[in-house]
């Protein structure tokens, strides 16, 4: 079956003042797929998940979500292409003064007129998918850092999404902890079948996620040739043709941040 590109960012590019952060990215998110977008500290990732989720829109260039061009509709329009997304921050952005059961709920009260009841089953349902039943009465303030990242990967689930952000989702997490957050992640992605997008310093455990990798450096999403041209905007790189790749920014980044993870049959 064709994949198919549910996001796609064309020549997208954003300034602040004489700062030009993004100089024209070329990116696709392909359906139910984990896209991984890495560079450097500064780089602009988070932009390009402002850019698709709409918070902020670009000079120029287009952000293509499910056919339509988000720079360009209306507040009803985007709202409603938002119901698609779900979103875990860096540090879960779960409400101090609101239980578990409370922010887990929110959406569903903020956005459906389920009853509570129904609200009450989904709620469990998906604590229990996060392997934190139990809390429901509990604060944030009483959760440890790994708990508190499945508590807000729940909320963000909690409305079924076809498409997940996470970023940095293991910031301020030690390593048996980000490791247990990745298998929530690959388990939750592999049963539900959302498309993920991931930005993420974690490098190079992060990768085991990932089917497609795209690299940002000085405002472009890196290509696979030698010259260092844009990446086309439906030719996104797997993490072996990511590790394979001749172009210098690429290789170099390989080098320093993964080592030999993959072990390409063309080297066999």
């Amino acid at each position: 079956m064709k994949e198919k590109a549910v996001v796609q960012m064309v020549d997208v590019r954003k300034s602040y003042g004489s700062q030009e952060v993004l100089k024209g990215v070329n990116l696709s998110i392909i359906e139910g797929k984990t896209t991984v977008i890495v560079g450097g500290s500064g780089q602009g990732k988070s932009q390009i998940i402002k850019h698709i989720l709409g918070l902020i829109r670009p000079d120029s260039g287009s952000v293509i979500v499910y056919g339509r061009d988000i720079s360009n509709i209306s507040k009803k329009e985007l709202k409603k292409i938002r119901t698609n997304f779900g979103v875990l921050f860096q540090n879960a952005a779960l409400f101090d003064s609101m239980t578990v059961f409370d922010n887990v709920a929110l959406p569903l009260r903020e956005r459906t007129k389920m009853s509570e009841h129904e609200i009450k089953k989904i709620v469990s349902e998906k604590l229990v998918m996060m392997d934190v039943e139990g809390t429901n009465e509990k604060y944030p303030a009483q959760l440890s850092g790994g708990m508190r990242k499945r508590v807000g990967l729940a909320r963000a689930l909690v409305l079924d999404p076809k498409i997940i952000f996470f970023d940095e989702p293991t910031t301020g997490l030690d390593v048996k902890k980000s490791n247990e957050i990745y298998r929530v992640f690959s388990k939750t992605q592999k049963d539900l079948g959302y498309t993920a997008v991931i930005v993420s310093h974690d490098v190079p455990k992060i990768f085991n996620l990932a089917d497609y990798v795209a690299l940002l450096y000085n405002g472009v999403v890196q290509g696979r040739g030698p010259s260092g041209e844009n990446q086309l905007s439906d030719s996104p790189m797997t993490p072996e043709e990511f590790q394979l790749s001749d172009n210098p920014i690429i290789k170099e980044f390989v080098e320093t941040t993964m080592g030999p993870l993959y072990l390409s049959e063309m080297e066999v």
